[in-house]
C-alpha cells in the first residue's frame, strides 16, 4: 500500500476537493481495512487525536449493529471532536442517541412515519416535482442544488411537518448551520448554536398550535402521542423536530443531485434507462450505492474491542466510511462501474442497524417522482440521450377499499444465511414482526387490515437479499 492512503486526513474537506478519493479507500480496503488515521493541524484546525477509518462493508455493518460497543452518543456523530458545550447540544439530537433512549424515540416515529403514509403523499409530491420543473427557465444555466435538489425535499418536509410552505427556507438554513459546524461558510460555532435556539423556538410554537388544532401531518401525530400515558416532554419534542428537519432534507438533497450528476456522467447507462423505464427503481438503488449521499458517520468505542484485526481502545473514534463500503469488491461485482440494472439494495447509503434511516422510503419516492418531469424536456433532462423518457413512475391501486379481514394470519420465513441485517423489512413494515422459537419471522394479528398486509408484502418484496418468504397468508 502506498503511504498516501495512511497519510491522507480523511476527516479534512481538502481530501474531497477533487471528489471522493476512491483510490485511497480502495487501497485501505485491500491492505488495511481498519486503519489509524492521524488528524494533523491545518487550515484553522488545531489537530485531533486521530481515528480508526473503517472501510470494508462487513466491518461497517459490525460497527452499525453494535451500539453498546460503538456509541453514537459518547462523542456524537461528527468526525472532529467538539467543544464540550457544542457536544452537549449535539447529544440532544436523536441521531446521537444510543439504545434504550434511541429505541424509544424511534418507535414513536416508526408508528407514524409508515409506508402507508409515504404512499399517501404520492399526489402532493408529484405536484411539487412538476411545479419545480415548470418554474425552471427554458434555456440557460440553473443551479441544480438550489432550484431542484434542495427545493424538492423542503416542500415535502413542509407537508410532513404541517408548516407553511414559505417557512421551508428556514428549515434549510437551520439544517446547513447545524450540520456545517466545521464549515466557515455557514457561520461557524455561533451560527451553529443560534440555529438550535431558533429552531427550538419555532418547534415549541408549532407544538402549541398542533395540540390546539391537530392536523393529519406527522408533527400533529407526534406531539399528541403518549408514552406510558404521558405526552413527550419539550426536550424530547425538540429532538424529534430536529431529526425530521435534518434527516428530511439533507440526504434527499444529496440523492437527487447525485442522480442527475451520475446519469449525466454515464450517457450509455442513461440510454439504457431511457430504453427500459422499468429500470428506474434499480437505477435509484445504484445511484445510492455509487454516489452515496452520506460519506461517513463517527462512533466512539465504549470498551476495548477488536475490529478487523486491530485492538481498539475505550474512547477512541471509529469512522464508518459508507462511500467505501458501497464500493467493497467483496460485496459488489465491479463496484467502480455504474450499472442502472444492478439494483443492489444491500448498500449502506441509508446506514444500517440501530440508525437505519426511517425516511428511506420517502427519499426513494421523491427520487422516482422527481425524475419523471425532469426527464421530459426540462433543462435537467437534456443530455446526450435524445427525446424525453416516458416514465410511468408509480402504479396506484385503483380498486375500491376493501374491508378489514378478521383473524388474518401471515407467516413469513427468514433465511438467516441470506439476511444482512440492514433493517429494510422493519422499516417498510414497522412493529409487525416478532421472532418465534424456531427463529422464523411471524406476523400475527387478530385484525389485520389491507394496509398492514400491503406493508408486509412490500417488506418481503423489498428485501434486497431475498431472505424473506411468505409461507402462509
Amino acid at each position: 500500500m502506498t503511504l498516501s492512503a495512511l497519510h491522507t486526513d480523511l476527516g479534512s474537506p481538502d481530501a474531497y476537493s477533487d471528489g471522493v478519493p476512491h483510490q485511497v479507500f480502495a487501497e485501505l480496503r485491500r491492505h488495511e481495512p481498519v486503519a489509524w488515521i492521524e488528524e494533523p493541524t491545518g487550515d484553522g484546525f488545531a489537530g485531533g487525536p486521530g481515528f480508526w477509518a473503517v472501510t470494508r462493508y462487513d466491518d461497517v455493518m459490525t460497527v452499525s449493529k453494535n451500539p453498546d460497543v460503538f456509541s453514537s452518543h459518547e462523542g456524537a456523530s461528527f468526525l472532529r471532536d467538539q467543544r464540550p458545550q457544542d457536544l452537549a447540544a449535539l447529544q440532544q439530537m436523536m441521531l446521537n442517541l444510543d439504545p434504550p433512549d434511541h429505541s424509544q424515540m424511534r418507535s414513536i416515529v416508526s408508528k407514524v412515519f409508515t409506508p402507508k403514509m409515504v404512499r399517501g403523499m404520492f399526489d402532493s409530491i408529484t405536484a411539487h416535482a412538476q411545479a419545480i420543473v415548470d418554474a425552471l427557465p427554458d434555456d440557460g444555466e440553473i443551479d441544480l442544488v438550489e432550484h431542484v435538489s434542495a427545493e424538492m425535499p423542503l416542500r415535502v418536509l413542509a407537508d410532513v411537518l404541517g408548516v407553511p410552505s414559505e417557512d421551508r427556507h428556514l428549515l434549510y438554513d437551520w439544517t446547513n448551520r447545524m450540520v456545517g459546524l466545521d464549515d466557515p461558510s455557514y457561520g461557524g460555532r455561533e451560527a451553529f448554536l443560534s440555529a438550535f435556539i431558533e429552531m427550538f423556538k419555532y418547534s415549541n410554537a408549532q407544538t402549541k398550535a398542533k395540540r390546539a388544532e391537530p392536523g393529519s401531518d406527522v408533527w400533529s401525530l407526534i406531539v399528541n402521542a403518549e408514552v406510558d400515558g404521558a405526552r413527550l416532554s419539550t426536550e424530547e419534542l425538540n429532538r424529534f423536530f430536529q431529526l425530521l428537519v435534518i434527516a428530511g432534507n439533507e440526504t434527499t438533497r444529496n440523492l437527487l443531485t447525485g442522480f442527475v450528476l451520475t446519469l449525466s456522467e454515464h450517457p450509455d447507462e442513461r440510454s439504457k434507462l431511457a430504453a427500459d423505464p422499468a429500470l428506474l427503481p434499480r437505477a435509484i438503488e445504484e445511484v445510492l450505492r455509487f454516489h452515496s449521499p452520506v460519506i461517513q458517520f463517527r462512533r466512539t468505542v465504549t470498551r476495548e474491542t477488536e475490529l478487523g484485526g486491530k485492538r481498539l481502545q475505550e474512547g477512541q473514534k471509529v469512522v464508518m466510511f459508507y462511500v467505501s463500503a458501497n464500493r467493497d469488491e467483496a460485496q459488489f461485482e465491479a463496484p467502480d462501474e455504474f450499472r442502472v440494472d444492478r439494483g443492489a439494495a444491500n448498500h449502506v447509503a441509508f446506514g444500517a442497524g440501530t440508525h437505519f434511516c426511517l425516511g428511506n422510503s420517502l427519499a426513494r419516492l421523491e427520487a422516482k417522482v422527481s425524475w419523471k418531469p425532469c426527464s421530459r424536456g426540462s433543462p435537467i433532462g437534456r443530455s446526450p440521450v435524445p427525446g424525453p423518457i416516458p416514465l410511468e413512475l408509480h402504479q396506484r391501486n385503483q380498486e375500491a377499499a376493501r374491508p378489514p379481514r378478521k383473524g388474518h394470519v401471515m407467516k413469513i420465513c427468514i433465511d438467516r444465511t441470506k439476511c444482512t441485517g440492514l433493517g429494510i423489512c422493519e422499516s417498510l413494515a414497522p412493529d409487525v414482526f416478532e421472532i418465534d422459537n424456531a427463529g422464523q419471522l411471524l406476523l400475527l394479528r387478530e385484525d389485520a387490515d389491507d394496509s398492514v398486509i400491503d406493508d408486509v408484502r412490500a417488506a418481503i418484496e423489498g428485501c434486497p437479499t431475498e431472505a424473506l418468504t411468505l409461507v402462509e397468508g
